[in-house]
């Protein structure tokens, strides 16, 4: 998959993922030249007269528009996986249950290393095209059941996102550093509460917090203020587990 050169955005929030900037680009505003595609920075007319601003894609754009075959975590929740873990440019992560590999590349932007675990060869495929086209080069990618046991030790944060967590607690165990934490991402909250009861077969594991993360937009057009028709309301209920002794 072809990474994205360029960003093209209107003055009504319009915006256009480019890959190819060797030929026009067409949009509804009408079409680019391919001239104002290849400067890293213009404000390009169209044919139509409609201005675009066209500017390079930083990584939030280009994460944007990667592969995907499941569901992936939203970014809400990867927000409050990051908020709350305190995560850090030093950070070791485990990923498990990779899917397209969407929180493994958004992590790997911002912490040291992330190994990401998966068991499927589709969705390998998947994350390591996605891998090539961000360009991050901090991820290791292992067909490995994490039930079976993780390879990492001394671990920041481990993040499940499978259909039997509860499972990969003793292997979660032994792979976390003291202090580090554990969160579980679960569409139901049967899943969530079956996570929290089994950690009394793990004393070194507190259950910090189970949240959901809602997300509610807003039209603001002069005094005309109001809450969008839709929001983006559950996808997931996040377990935030630390490990607390050895």
């Amino acid at each position: 998959m072809e990474s994205v050169k360029r960003i093209a955005l209107s003055k009504e929030g319009n915006q256009y993922y480019i890959r190819n900037i060797t030929q026009d680009y067409h949009t509804k505003e009408g079409y680019i030249r391919k001239e104002d595609l290849k400067k890293k920075a213009a404000i390009a007319k169209t044919n139509t007269g409609s201005e675009l601003f066209i500017f390079e894609p930083g990584f939030i754009d280009s994460y944007r528009k990667i592969k995907r075959l499941p569901q992936i975590i939203p970014l809400k929740d990867i927000g409050a996986i990051i908020a709350v873990t305190g995560i850090s440019p030093k950070s070791k992560v485990v990923d498990a249950g990779s899917g397209s590999g969407a929180l493994a590349l958004f992590l790997a932007h911002l912490v040291k290393e992330v190994t990401t675990y998966e068991i499927r060869d589709d969705f390998i495929a998947v994350v390591r095209e996605n891998i090539a086209a961000l360009g991050i080069k901090n991820i290791k990618v292992k067909k490995k059941d994490v039930t079976q046991g993780i390879d990492e030790k001394n671990v920041d944060l481990v993040v499940l996102d499978m259909p039997n967590p509860w499972d990969a607690l003793p292997a979660v165990q032994k792979s976390l550093k003291v202090g580090g934490f554990l969160v579980s991402y679960s569409p139901t909250i049967v899943q969530a509460a079956d996570v929290v009861h089994a950690l009394k077969d793990h004393k070194s594991l507190l259950h910090i917090k189970t949240t959901e993360t809602l997300e509610r937009e807003w039209e603001i057009d002069e005094r005309r203020i109001r809450p969008h028709s839709q929001m983006l309301a559950h996808s997931g209920f996040l377990t935030f587990i630390r490990k607390v002794s050895e």
